[in-house]
């Protein structure tokens, strides 16, 4: 392939038969496997790895060194009813997995692009609908859907079978059980499991894993004691954590992530009912 810009030939290496449209640009270093097609007004940068049978629709940027399994489809039209053909983008950063049969939608003219971030893994059979926003360094496991306009934020994770609904945000550094059915906001360095959905601690481990100190992983316990444990409402528990709680950057994002939420915050802790 020739670069248009400098007129240099770019490696790409080909391996069997494959649909590449020539206006698709394909950066230096690009492995694109058998039976793979790839449609005009598509980025991809460089040392990627396409493996076969893969579609990569109009619209699709993908950026540096991401890896793309058998099967997966990007960037088709949104399964949107209100969609009528305006133009959108798929955005995926760099070094990020896309296993096999993952299907991820491009926009609608509401965001106008879905995004997906940087050092992500999307295992097997994952769904991102139209318009969501999925941030750096996110695990979504087997078969996880993601309705449209959902927001995830960096270093999530979500089990396997998680199925989310649409306008959800999924707060940074939280962890959603297997099977679990997300209907409300999932705040910052939570666990939540249950079923209903519920808070189930704080995320300590993998906080831990990431650098952050025991100080750090206290203060945030705190806060959530006042929201899930404490037996106060949402407003109480708001006002306790400004008045009687030190400043900290987790307590003026956690209650930013309050302030903000639109479909109110998944339950809090529920001690389980002994057998009788």
């Amino acid at each position: 392939m020739i670069d248009p810009t400098s007129g240099v030939r770019k490696k790409v290496t080909y391996n069997g038969f494959t649909n590449v449209h020539p206006d698709a640009q394909i950066g230096e270093n690009v492995t694109i496997s058998p039976f793979v097609t790839i449609e005009d007004d598509v980025i991809i940068g460089d040392d990627c790895w396409i493996g076969p049978n893969v579609t990569i629709m109009s619209g699709t940027r993908i950026g540096n060194g991401c890896r793309i399994f058998p099967g997966a489809v990007l960037g088709a039209i949104p399964q949107d009813l209100k969609f009528e053909g305006e133009y959108t983008t798929l955005e995926i950063g760099d070094h990020t997995t896309i296993r096999e049969y993952c299907t991820l939608n491009r926009g609608t003219r509401a965001s106008g692009r879905t995004v997906i971030g940087s050092h992500c893994l999307l295992m097997a059979y994952v769904h991102v609908a139209h318009d969501c926003v999925i941030g750096d360094h996110c695990i979504l496991a087997n078969n996880v859907n993601l309705a449209g306009h959902i927001t995830v934020g960096d270093y999530a994770v979500l089990g396997g079978l998680v199925a989310v609904h649409q306008f959800v945000h999924i707060g940074r550094h939280s962890m959603i059980s297997g099977g679990s059915l997300v209907g409300r906001d999932v705040p910052p360095y939570v666990k939540a499991a249950r079923e209903p959905l519920s808070y189930a601690g704080v995320n300590r481990i993998g906080l831990k894993r990431r650098g952050f100190s025991q100080r750090d992983i206290h203060a945030i316990q705190d806060i959530y004691r006042y929201i899930f444990v404490k037996n106060l409402n949402l407003s109480q528990a708001v006002e306790a954590i400004r008045t009687e709680l030190p400043d900290s950057p987790f307590k003026d994002e956690i209650l930013q992530f309050i302030a903000t939420s639109e479909r109110g915050l998944i339950k809090g802790f529920r001690r389980r009912e002994r057998a009788s």
